[in-house]
């Protein structure tokens, strides 16, 4: 039995953020106040501030060390990991966590998309900046649910860093800036041109990608007064499919047989399970035989032809009979990385005017398409749409085989089937995405005043393809009608009988449509008021006003329920938010720096937040550094959430109820996790996610070339949005279940799908560590530069019903995107040695190990077992090392190139994870294997 932890309501802290709140709005009001009154400076001048702005704040500053813990990764340190986009390159960072989404999840609801995951919270709650303002989202949101930012839009030539701000950040842009913000900062005032190439290949000779990029600018905007440039990016990687890496033991293949591991291997298909009481998706085909005696579960016969249908040898008929036709759909169809085209373009163009103006525009387009091939789909199962659930495997709705049907090995009973439709194809998913985004500002200075204001216009469209799905109603006439108007579809080793028409009536192509949009006007002005012991006072305020909206028209036949294992989902809404925000920054004393920020959003709904941040840094010498924060977070509801609806997803779950009921030879099939389907509803009454975050950390840098800062951070965010838990429906009985009874007990059948609805509910609490040590060192004719950035997370605790778990260091939480756990540990270490007009570098990358629970503590439960009932209790450690060199021939040419994964590590075996298959998606570059780049780059003036 689970047993709660209470946890009393503080109300310290609550009366702690009150009075917050009230110390910052009464020093707004103040400080407005003497900005009117002239007189109140007229006897000091302040000092104008340089112009260097920071992730995080509106004011202009002296140096990069904010109170607040910011990564800044360089140009630098992105070549010299070999990634050819910024996706690939932010999903290294130890700060990423569970809830980030790769590119090579195509099977997942944001498919061709691919976002980062501050401290685990999702990337729904990670804001996206691109030169620190927002831009539309995905057309599709992860998980049905969470609306993010899709970082494959960027072309990378035109990146020139990236900023990390590692804590909340709603006091100054607003909602999703719980977990942190990552701003890309592109070029601003190019000249000349760059022309790069790159050509890559694995160590298998597959997954070739082909990159150029060509960058080009014209004109100073200091001495002609403008410039204008543009960077257009165009690349293509070809698939590499699941049979292409049957020389990486588990990682090609389905069945882990091998390694220990039963029948009830997720990938493993066709296999029969609880005596033949359940599995059987194979390609030949399998029937229930009900001729059985009331409260007995019927068993599965097999239909013939299955040694050649399957690339599993070694099966006879009397072991098909027993155990089922055990086939590897996934290394026969499915892609472990999916195929890409795309094309990315950003230009900007600025012109001065006056003392210090500017006005400036910047376009940006891209057009990406993937295509991923999945497995084939199976007749039966079930799914979710508007009005309930689908029962495709028992009862009323139940896909049968005709009395008659020419392949029913039980003539005279309509048969409930099992089938993998290997003779329809793999299912294919085709995502075309077009974003775009228009920007028209001006800044400048006014008097004492610098100001910066600007319109933003963003969208995407997103058209979503897909075959080799099939229609319910039309393989329930097809396979149980002998009259039916499509034709007779003959199964297994007949399916050569069939011709293209029935295909073309069973398996229609379908389609959805998702379309997203932000506008958005904001206006900034900031000063300084006065010089301080430490420096000059500034003081920035602005409002802003934004309208976002997102559409998902849903899967053709899916509002119907009647594509068969795909799950309805769509929305459709529209926010207007009006905002106004202040922030000060006090250098009270040459060691003292104080900052303050307030933001108030209003939601066209009615609903208004509060947001305040502050912050600390204590310089006692020129060497170190104390500083902190405390910051209020916001993440309003959206339209997925809230808007008009719903959800059908899959996802895997573990069974207490058959459980506890298995016999012990069964024991390692029914207490495993497997893959259920969870119908989940919109809520209209949904309240935003709220979050508190604090950090307190060091800065170090004894000498000139050593630095070092230690980050303590804790967040928490409370009224979670989210599905209700799915442990909890099971619970409470909010299921559907199979009639595969385990000994004819009441209530035991499999669990078909799961019924819940976003809530309120759930409070996240995670704590940690980042670590960050930089040191160059002079040597002979060359420089050696070595860091190393270390994410340690000490808690990942979610409290749900008065109930608190803890995920970190386990394979928790489940419920989010690709089941990917929560490892305590992240480490990037690297080293650059530069002679002359030559560079290597080196990085390595490693992800401890987990325990393969559910959570923490003796109430956790492991995830999986082997075939003979033991637990499998860990997911290995995982390190990786990554080589790249760059050869200055000439001034103006350079070539250069990288492997990844120099020694060729194989990912460890994840049997709970349905990200990968039989691999972590964090542990992705073991699953690839080595990868060769090679690349030129040529700059002229």
């Amino acid at each position: 039995m689970k047993h709660p932890i209470q946890r009393p309501a503080s109300r310290r802290r609550n009366h702690l953020a009150t009075s917050i709140t009230h110390i910052l709005t009464g020093g707004a009001l103040l400080l407005a106040g003497a900005v009117a009154s002239s007189s109140a400076f007229a006897q000091e001048q302040a000092t104008n501030l340089d112009r260097i702005t920071v992730t995080g704040s509106n004011i202009p500053r002296t140096n990069t060390e904010t109170p607040s813990p910011v990564q800044v990764v360089t140009r630098q340190e992105i070549d010299r990991t070999g990634k050819t986009t910024v996706a690939e390159y932010l999903q290294t960072l130890t700060a990423d966590g569970s809830g980030s989404i790769p590119k090579t999840f195509g099977n997942g609801f944001a498919g061709g998309g691919a976002g980062i995951s501050l401290r685990g919270l999702g990337a729904g709650s990670t804001l996206v900046l691109l030169n620190g303002r927002r831009m539309a989202t995905y057309g599709l949101a992860d998980d049905g649910q969470k609306v993010f930012t899709d970082l494959s839009t960027i072309p990378l030539d035109a990146v020139e860093r990236v900023e990390v701000l590692k804590d909340g950040a709603s006091a100054i842009y607003g909602s999703d800036a719980i977990a942190g913000v990552v701003n890309i900062i592109l070029r601003s005032d190019f000249q000349g041109g760059i022309l790069r190439a790159s050509y890559g290949t694995s160590g298998d000779g597959d997954g070739n990608a082909k990159k150029a990029t060509l960058t080009a600018g014209t004109g100073d905007l200091a001495t002609d007064g403008w410039n204008a440039f543009f960077s257009l990016d165009v690349g293509k990687t070809d698939a590499i499919k699941i049979s292409d890496r049957k020389n990486r033991k588990w990682i090609g293949t389905g069945d882990i047989r091998p390694w220990g591991y039963g029948n009830n291997a997720q990938f493993l298909g066709g296999a029969y399970l609880n005596n033949r009481t359940s599995g059987g998706v194979g390609p030949n085909g399998s029937v229930f035989d009900d001729r059985v005696p009331p409260g007995t579960s019927a068993q599965l016969v097999p239909l013939p032809g299955c040694q050649g249908l399957t690339t599993i040898g070694g099966q006879t008929d009397a072991s098909v009979a027993a155990q089922g036709c055990l086939w590897d759909p996934n290394q026969q169809y499915r892609d472990l990385t999916p195929e890409e085209k795309y094309v990315n373009v950003f230009g900007r163009a600025s012109f001065a005017f006056g003392e210090g103006g500017e006005v400036y525009t910047e376009i940006g387009y891209s057009k990406k398409e993937t295509t991923f091939s999945n497995t084939p789909s199976g007749v039966s199962g079930s799914w979710g749409y508007p009005e309930g659930p689908r029962n495709a495997s028992s009862g009323p709705g139940a896909v049968v085989l005709s009395p008659t049907h020419p392949d029913n090995p039980i003539q005279g009973q309509a048969s409930r089937l099992r089938y993998s439709a290997w003779d329809v194809g793999p299912r294919v998913t085709n995502n075309t995405n077009e974003f775009n985004r228009l920007l028209v500002g001006v800044k400048g200075n006014w008097g004492d005043w610098s100001y910066d204001t600007a319109y933003l216009h963003s969208g995407t469209d997103l058209t979503n393809k897909r075959t080799g799905f099939l229609r319910y109603s039309a393989v329930q006439c097809a396979l149980g009608n002998p009259n039916c108007a499509g034709g007779v579809w003959r199964i297994g080793d007949n399916a050569n009988l069939n011709s293209q028409a029935l295909y073309d009536y069973i398996s229609p192509q379908i389609s959805a449509r998702a379309k997203s949009s932000l506008d958005m006007f904001d206006f900034t002005i900031s000063r300084s008021l006065m010089d301080l012991k430490g420096g000059p006072l500034g003081l920035a305020f602005g409002t802003e006003w934004r309208k976002t909206s997102n559409s998902l028209t849903p899967q053709t036949y899916t509002d119907q329920g009647d594509i068969i294992g795909l799950g309805y989902s769509a929305y459709d809404g529209t926010q207007n938010v009006y905002a106004g925000y202040v922030e000060l920054s006090a250098p009270v004393l040459e060691q003292l720096e104080l900052s303050a920020a307030m933001r108030y959003d209003k939601y066209e709904s009615g609903e208004g937040k509060a947001t305040p941040k502050l912050g600390v840094k204590w310089t006692p010498a020129d060497w170190i550094a104390l500083r902190a924060s405390y910051a209020e977070g916001f993440r309003a509801p959206n339209p997925a959430e809230n808007g008009d609806g719903g959800l059908a997803a899959f996802s895997n779950a573990r069974d207490p109820v058959r459980c506890a009921a298995s016999p012990a030879a069964d024991v390692g099939t029914n207490c495993s996790s497997r893959p259920v389907a969870i119908i989940t509803r919109p809520n209209k009454d949904l309240k935003p996610e709220e979050s508190k975050s604090y950090s307190v950390g060091i800065v170090l840098q004894p000498t000139s070339s050593t630095s070092l800062t230690v980050d303590a951070w804790q967040i928490k965010r409370t009224n979670e949005i989210a599905q209700g838990a799915t442990a909890d429906a099971i619970a409470a009985g909010n299921v559907l279940r199979d009639i595969d009874l385990i000994n004819g007990i009441a209530g035991t059948g499999s669990i078909l799908a799961v019924n819940t609805a976003y809530i309120n509910a759930a409070s996240t609490r995670v704590r940690g560590i980042d670590t960050d040590i930089r040191q160059t060192f002079d040597i002979g004719p060359g420089q050696l530069e070595m860091d190393l950035q270390w994410s340690h997370v000490l808690k990942f605790e979610r409290t749900d019903a008065d109930v608190t778990v803890d995920y970190a260091g386990t394979h928790g939480n489940c419920d989010v995107t690709n089941c990917i756990g929560t490892p305590k540990d992240r480490i990037n270490f690297g080293t650059t040695w530069k002679q002359g007009n030559w560079s290597v570098s080196g990085v390595a990358n490693y992800i401890s190990k987990m325990d393969n629970k559910d959570f923490r503590g003796p109430d956790g439960s492991y995830q999986f077992s082997y075939a003979d009932g033991t637990d499998v209790t860990k997911i290995s450690s995982f390190t990786t090392f990554d080589l790249s060199g760059r050869w200055n021939i000439t001034e103006a040419f350079e070539l250069n190139a990288s492997v990844a994964n120099v020694f060729d590590r194989i990912a460890p075996l994840d049997p709970t994870t349905y990200g990968g298959v039989n691999y972590n998606p964090l542990h992705f570059s073991g699953a690839i294997g080595r990868y060769f780049t090679v690349g030129a780059k040529y700059t002229f003036k």
